[in-house]
């Protein structure tokens, strides 16, 4: 199954030559790099250094034991790495990369073909002075490779539950040791606005803290009494995007409306329909009260995202748009008759309110796009008035995405049917509040972003672009770093291998499925261990990582199926509107 000495690498790459034989990279070695692959360069000293207690000595020119060198040879984000062994020395290793992108993922693999030693912070046999860890052993080794999509990314949700900035940092990290290039921060929703915005204080002052927490699904769960709440100052976020940026992953900020807001209306009443919100929402679920679609609304967040705008330097911001019910909208004669004076009309000549929804988005996603930035906006935010060039990503099944595509829209695949890591991971008795589909390990990595079946026709220059894919960690359930861990690891190391390489049959079963897993267990779990990632094991949760008592929502894929809730291959059918849609949150 494995070629002797092989490192057991994820993602795997596109093409490994292991002949035999290792090099032992010691104290004082000498790296020298092109001055444009720098950051990649000096990030993987500085977690060598400090996992093997040697010094790394950068140099500028002359011989030297590393090599980091750019080449024109190679795919847009790929790079070629060889260690050689040599009778008249230790050994050499040399790195050749495309671009920045490419010494990245370079970098990583340097790291994982070190041993899980290399994910330590300190060498673990450390035994005072003389008497420490040589170095790393690397294997005698050729590797060229190159990613398969250009974005391979993970959203975190920090709103629901927030999580301290130390831990967004650990996150970063761990997302890019498994090669993904994109971070999406959910900073806002009903339960809590997590970034400061400096003109409008009581986003955070009101916003950012909510009374208690509902334990469990929200159909049956218990309050528990516990004030929860937290926010990012702007230079938290600015530190936020500088380390990951030095580690190759870009940072999407998500500020969503027009619903998803009440921690926002709870901050300034006028923003809502209803206008009389007196606290952050305490449970999970859809809510009903979503933003009045006003000039004034509008204005406010365009003023918010100047500030966004500003602080992340992605070329992407992050819009939302999903899960919108229009019952108060409809309720409001103010609104019914702004409807009207839009001309958003139904084909039957009604005034149909339902599209200020995507009226209200589109305006929004214009104001980004002057700034110089793309949108991006789940898939219930496409529509006639949205601008081509805003990206669309597809939570909701395939046949969205097809849609999209088909109109134009470049498309992040996230269908939570297959890779979202807050449903539950195992059928294990014990597993801790148990919601959403049954993923596991496998089906995870049998995910195929885009089948063939659904590739919309090219119609001149209208059919958008396929991006790449990316995995969702919703936290309603989530409320630690632990918790997060669980439910994130190993699956998002699966997810990064269909991300990053060669398409192939991972079906269930298959070859290439059995040989994954062997390979995860073997190699790749021990270097989470080394890190200290509390990942859910392959055999079931740890006691301590059960909720006993605390009731989950399971659901059923095949009986949804059966149903006929499913349109295409994994597409939702849409009966009767945005209030039957398919709940995200559980």
């Amino acid at each position: 199954m494995h070629q002797p000495g092989d490192p057991g690498l994820v993602p795997l790459p596109a093409s490994t030559q292991v002949p035999g034989g290792s090099v032992l990279l010691t104290d004082g070695a000498r790296v020298l790099t092109d001055p444009a692959l720098r950051p990649a360069a000096r990030w993987w000293r500085r977690v060598t250094e400090e996992a093997f207690g040697i010094d790394l000595v950068p140099v500028t020119d002359g011989p030297a034991d590393v090599v980091l060198a750019l080449a024109s040879d190679l795919p847009t984000g790929g790079y070629r790495v060889e260690v050689r062994s040599d009778p008249a020395a230790l050994g050499t290793v040399r790195v050749e990369a495309a671009d920045l992108a490419g010494a990245h993922a370079a970098a990583q693999t340097l790291r994982q073909l070190a041993g899980p030693e290399a994910f330590r912070r300190a060498p673990a046999d450390y035994r005072g002075a003389g008497g420490g860890t040589p170095g790393p052993v690397l294997p005698v080794i050729r590797i060229e490779d190159h990613p398969r999509f250009a974005w391979r990314g993970v959203l975190l949700d920090v709103a629901r539950h927030f999580l301290p900035k130390h831990d967004v940092l650990r996150f970063v990290d761990l997302a890019a040791a498994h090669r993904l290039n994109v971070l999406q921060l959910h900073l806002t929703d009903d339960q809590g606005w997590r970034v400061q915005i400096d003109r409008y204080p009581e986003l955070t002052r009101t916003g950012a803290w909510r009374r208690e927490s509902i334990v469990g699904t929200w159909r049956t769960g218990s309050p528990d009494g516990r004030p929860h709440g937290g926010f990012y100052t702007q230079d938290d976020l600015r530190e936020i995007v500088a380390y990951a940026r030095d580690r190759g992953i870009t940072v999407v900020p998500e500020i969503d409306v027009p619903g998803h807001v009440e921690a926002a209306v709870a901050a300034y009443p006028e923003l809502g329909t209803r206008k009389d919100r007196s606290g952050v929402r305490t449970t999970w679920g859809i809510s009903q009260d979503v933003l009045d679609p006003s000039e004034g609304a509008l204005a406010f967040f365009r003023h918010v995202l100047d500030e966004v705008l500003e602080v992340f330097d992605a070329p992407w911001i992050g819009l939302g748009g999903d899960e919108v019910p229009p019952t108060l909208w409809r309720e409001s004669p103010a609104i019914v008759e702004r409807a009207r004076a839009l001309g958003l009309f139904a084909p039957d000549g009604a005034v149909d309110v339902a599209q200020l929804h995507g009226w209200f988005v589109a305006r929004l996603a214009e104001h980004v796009s002057a700034a110089g930035r793309r949108a991006v906006v789940w898939d219930e935010a496409v529509s006639p008035m949205l601008p081509r060039n805003v990206i669309v990503t597809s939570w909701r099944g395939y046949a969205q995405g097809a849609a999209a595509l088909a109109a134009g829209h470049d498309v992040v695949m996230a269908p939570e049917q297959v890779v979202y890591l807050d449903h539950r991971a195992g059928d294990h008795p014990a597993e801790p509040i148990p919601v959403g589909f049954l993923r596991t390990i496998e089906d995870v990595y049998a995910f195929d972003p885009l089948p063939a079946e659904l590739v919309p026709q090219a119609e001149g220059d209208r059919t958008g672009r396929l991006l790449g894919a990316q995995a969702q960690v919703w936290t309603e359930h989530l409320d630690s770093a632990r918790r997060v861990d669980y439910a994130t690891y190993p699956r998002l190391a699966a997810f990064a291998e269909v991300a990053w390489s060669p398409r192939g049959d991972r079906e269930p079963g298959s070859a290439a499925s059995k040989e994954f897993l062997d390979r995860l267990e073997r190699h790749h779990l021990p270097r989470l261990d080394a890190y200290g990632v509390e990942y859910r094991p392959l055999a079931g949760p740890h006691p301590w990582q059960t909720r006993p008592g605390v009731q989950g929502y399971p659901r059923d894929l095949a009986a949804e199926t059966a149903v006929g809730g499913w349109a295409g291959l994994g597409g939702w059918r849409e009966d009767g509107g945005v209030e039957n849609l398919p709940e995200r949150d559980t």
